[in-house]
């Protein structure tokens, strides 16, 4: 069973994270959508966080865990909102277990393929080397030799834990990131559907969701809505929760 993190009462509203994220980094809008009546799953996906290791790596597989999961604490129809490969999850649950989902939101993601473009996380991820012990401050070292960006350095090692004392690891499973990248790029299958109301939220700043990927949204999700994040690139969550929440909540309510 996947690892999840549960607070508030009300209507079921799954949450689910991004590549190479966790639950843990929704822990202040979950809390706000708890207050605001819901009762609020946020879960690490397999190969993620606090849940199982596991050399099978697909949304076919993810999706298998979501449902799992609902049955296993008895939820019935829920809420889901996904950002970029939760939002994919999100996508394919929606057209494998509509009987489970009442309405969706998709956070800076769009149906369509995506080429592999994680290269230079996963560059920076595999040039720590743990056998030498090095301290966070020597990981986050050893990862700006790759990465500019102070935030994206911050988000993966957030992933750090100590494994025993004087030990640290990532808790994600990155040999089967290595291994299997391309599969978060997969594409919804061609011609499958979900009817009920979805809500796409994308960055001003951000060029995951293209004018090119309406009609392919439109295809698969005719009962849709597209809204616009101001200041901000591909973590609308992060960079604007308020505007976040404000959509998400009128959506959903």
């Amino acid at each position: 069973m996947i690892h999840s993190r549960v607070e508030g009462e009300g209507k079921p509203l799954v949450v689910i994270h991004g590549f190479m994220g966790m639950g843990d980094n929704w822990k202040t809008l979950g809390g706000q959508y708890a207050k605001a009546g819901f009762e609020v799953h946020t879960l690490d996906m397999r190969n993620h966080g606090k849940s199982f290791h596991s050399d099978e790596f697909t949304y076919e597989a993810m999706v298998e865990d979501v449902a799992e999961y609902i049955a296993a604490n008895n939820l019935g129809k829920v809420d889901l909102i996904g950002h970029s490969m939760g939002g994919k999850v999100g996508m394919f649950f929606a057209v494998l277990h509509p009987e489970l989902l009442d309405k969706l939101v998709v956070a800076d993601i769009a149906p369509r393929h995506y080429a592999p473009h994680h290269q230079r996380e996963l560059e920076a991820l595999n040039a720590v080397d743990f056998s030498v012990k090095p301290n966070r401050a020597e990981v986050e070292s050893v990862m700006a030799q790759y990465i500019t960006e102070p935030g994206t350095i911050q988000f993966l090692t957030k992933n750090l834990y100590w494994v025993e004392p004087g030990q640290l690891g990532f808790r994600f499973n990155l040999k089967v990131f290595n291994e299997q990248i391309e599969n978060i790029g997969e594409a919804l299958p061609q011609g499958s559907v979900f009817s009920g109301p979805t809500l796409f939220l994308k960055g001003d700043r951000s060029k995951y969701i293209q004018d090119s990927d309406l009609a392919d949204i439109s295809a698969h999700f005719p009962d849709h809505e597209i809204k616009t994040i101001s200041n901000s690139g591909h973590w609308v969550h992060a960079e604007n929760p308020r505007e976040f929440f404000d959509y998400t909540i009128d959506f959903l309510k």
